[in-house]
């Protein structure tokens, strides 16, 4: 198969992709609604883009790509570690604190705030489409005084040093990726990274009415679902207009979830299932090949 990834390579998207299709052909893509895009003109049989970080929230564009744009199927779902690294061109080992700019994703610079403020302060930072796309910017114009904060793939695929590792504020750091499907398909369960099933659905509620979010939340609580997350989003119609999106922590079944969906429509609720699906979570540094172009802190 083909699988769409958030490019280019060495993105932590990629290294969601290489730890759960190793033997499929990755396919970077420059932005997520180009992942998107392909998927939709049937140029990848999947798509694997970030839905959620655990320090700055949820990915805004592909929860609104997912409602608004397209209808792929939810198929997968993995979680993993991120560990985020300053990193230079190898000329500018020695003297790496002495840099004009630092590129990143706008997330992974809002990570690293406390080191940019230590360590860099008051050197700007711009950001850019993913941080291996800011690692590919460094390693390309070795005359720019810059830096890049990226992970350690990028360092290895780009021939870039990292002079600082682990900059990253919190420890607990991590990002959940989805897998979207353009036909139905199933990933195999047998691996050890397998954690459970997850079933999530949409939720708009019926306007102006007193106590509808508690009806909701009820229709779920009294079927004992456990729900692992609830998130509202604006319907883009006006101020005040949300839906919501709400994750339940088991496999779609015949009786209990679809019970849950004929009573909200019952109160008036609009329920789309935008899938049930295995997911998957790293515990651990992802091992994968590497090309052998990376300088460690100890080889500056």
């Amino acid at each position: 198969m083909k699988i769409g990834f958030l490019g280019p390579r060495a993105t932590f998207t990629d290294i969601a992709v290489r730890s759960l299709f190793p033997d499929e052909t990755a396919v970077p893509h420059s932005t997520i609604p180009a992942c998107f895009d392909a998927l939709n003109e049937n140029e990848i049989e999947l798509a694997v883009v970030p839905l959620e970080n655990a320090l700055e929230g949820s990915v805004n564009i592909t929860l609104d790509y997912l409602i608004h744009e397209v209808e792929f199927p939810i198929v997968g779902e993995l979680t993993a570690p991120i560990r985020q690294h300053f990193m230079v061109h190898p000329d500018r080992c020695k003297e790496w604190d002495k840099i004009d700019v630092v590129y990143s994703h706008s997330h992974a610079i809002a990570q690293c705030h406390k080191f940019l403020h230590k360590e860099l302060k008051g050197i700007p930072c711009e950001s850019t489409t993913s941080t291996a796309a800011a690692a590919q910017y460094v390693k390309e114009n070795p005359d720019l005084r810059a830096g890049a904060i990226a992970n350690e793939l990028a360092a290895d695929v780009y021939g870039l040093a990292i002079v600082k590792e682990d900059i990253h504020d919190f420890d607990f750091n991590h990002t959940k990726f989805i897998v979207l499907s353009n036909k139905e398909l199933s990933i195999s369960e047998d691996r050890k990274e397998f954690a459970g099933h997850k079933t999530t659905v949409m939720v708009t509620l019926p306007a102006d009415r007193s106590g509808a979010l508690h009806q909701v939340l009820s229709a779920f609580a009294w079927r004992k679902l456990n729900l692992t997350k609830i998130e509202s989003r604006p319907m883009k119609t006006g101020l005040g207009n949300y839906f919501f999106i709400i994750d339940v922590d088991m496999k779609l079944d015949d009786v209990l979830i679809p019970g849950a969906v004929a009573e909200l429509e019952a109160l008036g609720c609009s329920v789309k299932v935008l899938g049930s699906y295995p997911y998957f979570q790293l515990h651990n540094k992802v091992k994968l090949q590497s090309v052998g172009k990376a300088l460690s802190p100890t080889d500056c």
